[in-house]
């Protein structure tokens, strides 16, 4: 199992080796099946469309919350093909992290010129 930055390291190349193949302007449907094939072929485990519950007061509710992508149980992705990233977008990955306890994410944006300009590591 990798340690949070070599695992961060490994999924910015997955995503860099995605986009160059497909580009800036699809949905983020594509980049998350492609992205995942990606994933799969280098032997990196994840799960899709996980549930995030929101405990309030105690309780445990089921709001429809997912994270797109869960990395190895310890990195959440956050997917987006957006013009640009907005303050919002970053909120929800540092709430989408408290929320599952989890300590690193990433928002990707893949509806950028070059990969790596569209990377947001944040870590709790």
């Amino acid at each position: 199992m990798l340690i949070e930055e070599e695992l961060t390291g490994a999924i910015c190349s997955a995503a860099i080796e995605v986009h160059k193949h497909l580009g800036p302007g699809l949905l983020e449907s594509a980049y998350e099946e492609c992205l995942c094939h990606e994933l799969r072929q280098r032997g990196v485990a994840f799960q899709r469309q996980v549930p995030l519950p929101v405990t309030y007061k105690g309780v445990r509710l089921d709001c429809g919350y997912q994270m797109d992508i869960l990395v190895e149980d310890k990195v959440v992705l956050e997917l987006k093909s957006v013009e640009s990233i907005l303050p919002i977008h970053e909120a929800q990955l540092l709430t989408y992290l408290k929320l599952s306890q989890k300590k690193v994410g990433l928002l990707l944006n893949f509806n950028v010129p070059l990969m790596k300009e569209g990377i947001t590591r944040r870590v709790l």
